[in-house]
């Protein structure tokens, strides 16, 4: 939860009026970042209403069965759409549909186990009054007289609107639909009928649904049914006779059936949601004017005064109808609840792009229940529509929809906790798989699953029922232990650290070393003129002459990091790739960058390679004779790694032979190669560097998390295992495992290879290969940034990856950076658990962690944050999960080498700290994150390159003593000399 104060800053709404919306978009730009955007662990107010809805088109079916008579979308989805005598690609329509008219129960014993409150669904009213007026349908009366029984038994609670669409056709060839003023009139007694029949059993009544889209694409574009294009004036004129007929209804029931049945009655209004294209009170003012244009046309005169928006008025012109004195009263306060639909119906769909006002439209399902607060007088809000929608192809694990559906939620659960908005229930669109209107079966938007082509039309339950069911069961999102941040220490010995991939490397000495002789003309050119054949005697070069090293150890010192982790550049210190040429200008500023390191008691960690872009970091001869493919790159890497041993070694006792090589660039065969160059390296030191320089080796790895998307399904399960073996243990499990590659890697390749008519060959290790590989380590280092979302049901090309059969997806309830890096600190926790499952107590080094920022975000708020929960994480993986951490390392060192990732800024030439290196020196400092509890731990401090000098710093106060004695002594001789001296002079 956010602290009081922040709840404070967030500020509540006042009393609502129009205009009074357009604060909206200047409130939410002054939240507070990221804390505002993280996901919020709360349950819902007591009684909150959980629910999940259909419309009676889009799920019936039987369109001929039981005396129903034929409705508009009936006639627009049997207009032929195919060339003559071929055969349709699918279902036509909602003929069929998902054949609810015919699996009452079947639906219902969904509802049951979900366990929702409540269940909205329309009443077809050519079911019921197959001509559009009297007489009634018996069959149909029946019909939805048994299922609200039915809820009934089960303390399901119904929410039934009257009119979703489907108005009959009778009614539209007889007068025209809502074209004409008559129609206001027949819903009122289509209505009555309804309330005389159904309304002992019903408390919630929705007079109809979406009226912007009924009016504006059935009326005015001809997009929807019945297909009229009478442009802007015609579309107005059906809202017009809309308006006026709900009023009618709500009227009916307040007057005649409200005293006896008690239930409440409004209208499902639909919106978008928009955002301004720049911060301007001009763009603003557009945004408010769009919101006018779709959901204050109708939620105005319903919740203020009677009357269209101002701003409609004043742009429309002659277009809009006028309502007389007594309508506006008619009109003005009937609806009981404000009922809300937002999701994929209208949002980047059926929401005209001229009422954007040239404004970027958005999915902000909070941001515009604070705007219905603010603009309608704090309405109580019922959603009685909401979700989004998969592909047509998805079964059973709709990942997208359950992280679409996780968003709105928490979004809802936010405007009340944070905003003060008065949200009362929710309803999920839709139970079941349905006929999607003008998109037709291309989508789905149903927790269980429908097989059109089926004869019995079974429901499937997708992942998302058990999201639901679950979220419904504890009533929100309740704060987990996991995800509570803990109080403790790391151990003394725990290494801080902090990376460079490449140090500044500048070789200008700061001291005068030229030997020649020089002349100053202090006469006329007032310059130094050079004495030719003079040279004074030439001094050896010192680490101290390049200045260059003396800022970044200051820098360095300045973050009390215990480590500096960089990576040598192979390609400039073997230009040729072997020691025919050697860079010794550049190894002798490496042996001072490790040598002052080591003075101030900063241990540096060397990396001998880094893949970059250019020609994989890899001298250019060979680059250019396939890199890693060729055997010769092994040998060669061999006696590189030999000659920085031998120069370099003495500083240095931390080497990563490979640093990061990234597996997505890899072929199989390089692969193989770098595995067994990695594994020679490590035991050329082990045989001959270990013993006399005392240090450790290993290999460091990319290691994301990759987490299953639908946490209930195996198949993502699957694919989550696959993907993680392919990413990290293609080279882990040689080394740290059993010598050679994951099988499950073979048994892909093999499988893909036969059925895909791929050709991947995964090359063999021999028996001595695997015995040179296996053991290659002193521990595992890894380098870990964001966590990502696989499933295995295709949903979107362009995320998907045949070779691997992953759907790449996204959790839109996390934090992102601004390169779209998601911040998931658990996935940390759950990669470092994951390496001791697999690998055993070996240990773990945090190579590299961290996140790139903005210049625009705030005061660096978001490194900040991401800083305090990794390293959070990381100690709950040491303390509760008995993970063998020792140490973690933040990226980066500076914003120089590595732009928009650094902890110090560098503009002009000036590096400048941010607040998230204030923020890590504090938690170094601390050791972590030490509460009352904590016992207090006192770390003695080593100096590993003089271990004799600590006798001496633990007693500083005795050898100030000592000292001053040692002076008073050496002045006490001084007078004592001096005086005696003068006495005798005196006497002779």
């Amino acid at each position: 939860l956010l602290p009081p104060l922040l709840l404070l800053l967030l500020g509540r709404p006042g009393l609502g009026a129009p205009g009074q919306g357009g604060s909206t978009w200047s409130r939410f730009a002054r939240l507070p970042y990221p804390q505002d955007q993280l996901f919020l662990h709360d349950t819902f107010p007591d009684g909150f209403l959980w629910g999940a809805g259909s419309a009676a088109y889009q799920t019936e079916g039987g369109w001929r069965q039981g005396g129903k008579g034929a409705s508009i979308w009936d006639t627009f989805a049997h207009r032929p759409a195919t060339p003559p005598g071929a055969a349709p690609p699918g279902p036509v329509g909602g003929d069929v549909a998902s054949d609810s008219y015919n699996n009452l129960f079947r639906d219902v014993e969904g509802l049951r186990r979900l366990g929702v409150s409540h269940y909205r669904f329309s009443l077809s009213w050519a079911r019921l009054l197959p001509n559009g007026t009297a007489p009634p349908n018996p069959a149909g009366l029946a019909h939805y007289g048994r299922l609200l029984a039915r809820l009934r038994e089960l303390g399901v609670e119904p929410v039934v609107t009257l009119y979703h669409w489907d108005l009959p056709q009778a009614l539209q060839d007889a007068f025209g639909g809502w074209a004409s003023p008559v129609l206001p009139r027949l819903f009122r007694d289509y209505a009555e009928l309804c309330f005389r029949h159904f309304g002992g059993q019903v408390r919630y009544w929705l007079t109809m649904d979406n009226p912007y889209v009924v009016a504006w694409h059935g009326y005015g574009t001809g997009r929807l049914p019945p297909g009229v294009r009478g442009g802007p004036r015609l579309g107005y004129l059906a809202a017009h006779h809309l308006l006026q007929a709900h009023a009618k209804v709500w009227h009916l029931y307040n007057d005649h059936f409200r005293p006896a049945q008690r239930g409440k009655v409004s209208i499902a209004l639909s919106s978008h949601w928009i955002k301004p294209q720049h911060m301007t009170e001009k763009n603003i003012k557009e945004c408010q004017k769009s919101l006018d244009f779709v959901l204050g046309w109708f939620a105005k005169p319903i919740f203020i005064d009677g009357d269209y928006p101002e701003s409609m008025r004043s742009n429309l012109s002659s277009l809009l109808p006028e309502f007389s004195e007594a309508e506006k009263k008619y009109i003005k306060g009937t609806a009981d609840f404000f009922a809300l639909s937002f999701g994929a119906t209208l949002s980047f769909q059926l929401l005209d792009s001229h009422m954007k006002f040239q404004q970027l439209e958005s999915i902000s399902l909070r941001q515009l229940l604070y705007w219905i607060n603010s603009e309608y007088n704090k309405p109580q809000i019922f959603i009685v529509e909401n979700s989004w929608f998969v592909s047509g192809t998805t079964k059973k694990d709709d990942a997208k929809y359950i992280y679409y559906l996780k968003k709105f939620i928490m979004e809802t659960l936010k405007a009340i906790r944070y905003d003060g908005v008065n949200v009362f229930g929710y309803t999920v669109w839709s139970l079941l798989d349905g006929f999607e209107w003008h998109r037709g079966y291309s989508i789905r938007r149903g927790l269980f699953y429908v097989d059109f082509q089926s004869h019995d039309k079974k429901l499937m339950p997708k992942s998302s029922v058990l999201f639901y069911q679950k979220l419904i069961e504890k009533n929100g999102f309740p704060p987990l232990p996991e995800n509570q941040p803990i109080e403790g220490i790391f151990p003394c010995s725990f290494a801080w650290g902090i990376v460079d991939n490449y140090i500044q490397v500048d070789t200008t000495p700061s001291q005068f070393l030229d030997s020649s002789v020089y002349v100053w003309d202090v006469h006329q050119t007032k310059k130094l003129i050079k004495v030719d054949g003079v040279y004074t005697s030439k001094r050896k070069r010192h680490c101290v002459d390049f200045a260059a090293i003396r800022l970044q150890i200051s820098l360095l010192q300045e973050m009390h990091v215990t480590h500096f982790h960089f990576s040598l550049k192979w390609s400039l210190i073997l230009p040729l790739g072997n020691l025919s040429l050697i860079n010794h200008t550049l190894v002798h500023y490496y042996q001072c960058f490790a040598s002052e390191l080591v003075r101030v008691n900063i241990t540096p960690v060397v990396a001998l390679w880094q893949p970059m872009i250019e020609n994989q970091e890899l001298p250019v001869s060979l680059a250019k004779y396939g890199a890693w493919e060729n055997t010769e790159t092994v040998q060669a890497f061999v006696e590189y790694a030999r000659f920085c041993f031998t120069s370099l070694g003495d500083h240095v006792k931390f080497w990563i032979t490979m640093n990061e090589p990234s597996v997505k660039n890899l072929t199989y065969t390089a692969g193989h190669n770098l595995l067994k160059a990695h594994a020679k390296v490590w035991h050329l030191y082990d045989k001959e560097f270990r013993r006399s320089q005392k240090g450790k080796i290993s290999i460091a790895l990319q290691a994301d998390w990759v987490e299953p998307a639908c946490p209930f399904s195996r198949n993502d399960q699957e694919v989550a295992d696959r993907i993680l073996e392919f990413d990290i243990g293609w080279l882990a499990e040689p080394i740290f495992g059993n010598g050679d590659y994951p099988e499950v890697m073979r048994a892909w390749l093999h499988r893909i290879n036969s059925v895909d008519l791929y050709n991947f060959h995964l090359p063999y290790f021999s028996e001595d290969e695997k015995k040179l590989i296996q053991g290659s380590f002193d521990f595992f280092a890894l380098s870990h940034y964001t966590t990502t979302l696989v499933g295995s049901e295709k949903e979107d090309a362009v995320k998907y990856d045949h070779y691997l059969e992953v759907q790449m997806i996204n959790d839109i309830t996390w934090l992102y950076s601004p390169s779209r890096a998601a911040v998931v600190p658990w996935g940390l926790r759950k990669l470092l658990k994951w390496v001791k499952s697999k690998y055993g107590d070996v240990p773990i080094y945090v190579m590299a962690n961290g996140i790139d920022d903005d210049q625009n975000m705030v005061h660096d708020k978001l490194r900040v944050y991401y800083i305090q929960n990794y390293i959070n994480e990381a100690l709950k993986a040491y303390t509760l999960d008995d993970v063998n951490l020792q140490g973690y390392f933040v990226y980066s060192f500076n914003d120089k080498t590595a732009p928009k990732y650094g902890l110090y800024s560098y503009v002009a030439n000036q590096y400048e700290p941010k607040p998230s290196l204030k923020h890590y020196r504090e938690i170094i400092g601390n050791n972590g994150f030490p509460g009352p509890e904590t016992p207090e731990l006192l770390c003695l401090e080593e100096v590993a390159s003089c271990p004799e000098c600590h006798f001496f710093r633990t007693r500083k106060s005795l050898l100030a003593f000592i000292s001053f004695i040692f002076v008073a002594f050496i002045v006490t001789i001084f007078f004592i000399t001096y005086y005696s001296k003068r006495v005798d002079r005196r006497y002779k």
